[in-house]
């Protein structure tokens, strides 16, 4: 008789219903992700949404957005140069693609790159960018026009101040980096790179260090700040030193490794 009733009310249940299959992430999704900084949440949307069958240039934007917010700048150049020659007129795929390439020293792609890019997006960041490009070409003026026009747009920028002060640093020009790298602290206290860039111009104009001469060389003044940074680190003067051999690494010259020696040395030195 129980084995009766038992088999009745397993007859009378319901069957159980398949369990539904759980959509894949959409794009939309994931670019949202992306945008509101969660990148490793927004990298395994993107491979579920690919795995599920997702392709085409909205899947490409998304891998050249994620390579680019991840620091892999190779993947990211690649991605947007691809992207931009189906889309000439998109300003912002040049500027990522350009900023992407400066991160490669690829100083002469990165401003074929933002010279689109700033007659196409016209962002803040799209000039400042392009200054950056041409103070690695020690082309001055352009580097004071294009930080200009960053600021002109954007003038609540720190990082922009921050870039023209090195420009200036960059010259030797030690006074007016100094009240660029003030003004940059003042839009962003919170900036370490700001604050020690700023340091670095005081300490330049404390201890009196060579200014480059018109038309000198990246080589021949980083030669002669590291001369400079050797005779005061023989004279005891450590804070020269430094600061002298500081200068001479980013010139970017063929001084950088010695400069880069002595500069470890005088500082190891208690």
């Amino acid at each position: 008789m129980i084995l009766l009733l038992a088999a009745a009310l397993a007859a009378a249940a319901p069957p159980i219903a398949p369990a539904t299959p759980v959509a894949p992430p959409s794009l939309a999704e994931a670019s949202h992700a992306l945008g509101a900084g969660r990148i490793d949440q927004a990298r395994e949307m993107i491979a579920a949404a690919v795995k599920a069958g997702a392709t085409g240039e909205q899947v490409d934007r998304l891998l050249a957005d994620l390579a680019f917010a991840s620091g892999d700048n190779a993947r990211a150049l690649a991605g947007y140069a691809a992207l931009f020659a189906a889309h000439p007129d998109n300003g912002l795929l040049a500027e990522r693609a350009g900023i992407s390439a400066l991160k490669l020293d690829d100083t002469a792609r990165a401003i074929t790159f933002l010279d689109h890019a700033t007659v196409k997006a016209r962002s803040w960041s799209a000039w400042n960018a392009r200054g950056i490009a041409a103070d690695r070409m020690n082309d001055w003026a352009t580097a004071d026009a294009v930080y200009a026009r960053a600021a002109s747009v954007a003038p609540e920028h720190g990082e922009i101040a921050n870039n023209q002060g090195w420009s200036l640093l960059l010259r030797g020009r030690w006074t007016e980096a100094l009240a660029r790298f003030e003004q940059a602290a003042q839009l962003d206290s919170k900036s370490l790179r700001i604050a020690n860039n700023l340091e670095l111009a005081r300490d330049a104009l404390e201890v009196g260090l060579p200014k480059r001469e018109p038309h000198e060389s990246d080589q021949a003044w980083s030669a002669r700040l590291n001369d400079a940074g050797v005779a005061a680190a023989a004279r005891g003067e450590r804070g020269r030193a430094i600061a002298a051999f500081a200068q001479a690494i980013e010139t970017r010259s063929v001084w950088f490794g010695r400069a880069a020696d002595n500069l470890a040395a005088v500082q190891a030195a208690q």
